[in-house]
């Protein structure tokens, strides 16, 4: 392994691990302060690449970038306090099928509205080329970008959580919500900007992951099975997990899918001969790089059998 591949692949790793967390946090807060999973959340972020889209159109990027995820909070709070709240009652299985119903509900509306195909949402002229060259490979100013927003997202949750007196509200809300009422904090308020702020978190992700990469329908549906595996090895309920759980994932998917080595290259270098007769050899076969889309879904099985909590988590339910 060249140091220029290693360096250039674990860049690329982190970037799109933090682009994870990003996602993930908001899904992380929301069950944590709720025990809500939201199957909707990755609709949020497709909400956010495409707002950015619409509001970019017009008075550009960087409004974008603050206007847009506002608007998912409104819609993810609304929803919370109008959909969710009502039949949290009757248990978590309603909750889930809601949640259920309204990513397929916004994914209809997008391509009714913004149409099946990807949409031209660029990015700006200050992000565009690259940012540094490393052993002649150029590395994007927009990764870059993608870097610096969870990093400095991660920071601010932090800072809101624990220094600031909302961010206890939070907490104790969750442990203690009777206690927090008679102390004369609405509870459920407290819940739906917890919701808000989660969703808005992904609306966030949308603004600069949608010009990033792709702004398409299908946006949602190709993060939101490895948003979940996130979840779960980081530990349900647990920010720092998420954040672990987020870049391991990501910086693993990256090498693997550049690596052609097989379990023939293993059986050859230690003098045993592999034919296309060798039992087995159809298994024998598969490069790292085929077999890279399951590695996430394999943590998921390995952490699920031998630490269901996840590495960091903390929630029984």
């Amino acid at each position: 392994m060249n140091p220029e591949f290693f360096v250039i692949s674990l860049l690329n790793g982190v970037s799109y691990g933090l682009l994870l967390f990003m996602l993930s946090s908001g899904l992380t807060l929301i069950f944590s302060m709720m025990g809500v999973l939201n199957f909707a959340h990755t609709s949020f972020y497709m909400l956010g690449a495409y707002f950015a889209f619409t509001i970019s159109g017009v008075v550009g990027f960087w409004p974008a970038l603050v206007l847009a995820p506002l608007v998912v909070f409104v819609l993810g709070a609304a929803f919370e306090r109008y959909a969710l709240r009502r039949v949290h009652k009757f248990g978590h299985v309603p909750e889930l099928l809601v949640t259920f119903g309204l990513s397929y509900l916004i994914l209809e509306v997008v391509q009714l509205v913004w149409g099946r195909s990807t949409v031209p949402y660029g990015l700006p002229e200050q992000l565009q080329g690259p940012l540094f060259s490393l052993y002649g490979t150029q590395f994007p100013k927009s990764r870059s970008f993608v870097m610096l927003v969870a990093l400095l997202m991660l920071l601010s949750v932090w800072l809101l959580l624990t220094r600031t007196r909302i961010g206890l509200v939070i907490q104790a809300a969750l442990k203690y919500p009777e206690m927090v009422e008679a102390l004369g904090h609405n509870v459920p308020r407290v819940f739906m900007l917890v919701f808000g702020g989660g969703a808005a978190l992904a609306g966030l992700a949308g603004v600069i992951g949608g010009n990033t990469y792709v702004t398409e329908p299908a946006m949602a549906a190709s993060v939101g099975s490895i948003i979940f595996v996130v979840v779960v090895v980081g530990g349900m309920g647990s920010l720092a997990g998420a954040f672990i759980a987020s870049l391991l994932i990501g910086v693993v998917q990256t090498f693997a899918v550049a690596l052609d080595y097989s379990l023939i290259h293993v059986f050859k270098a230690v003098g045993v001969a592999v034919t296309d007769q060798t039992f087995g050899y159809p298994l024998l076969k598969l490069t790292i790089s085929q077999v890279a889309p399951i590695l996430p879904y394999l943590f998921l099985v390995l952490i699920l059998i031998f630490r269901p909590k996840g590495l960091l988590g903390t929630r029984e339910d």
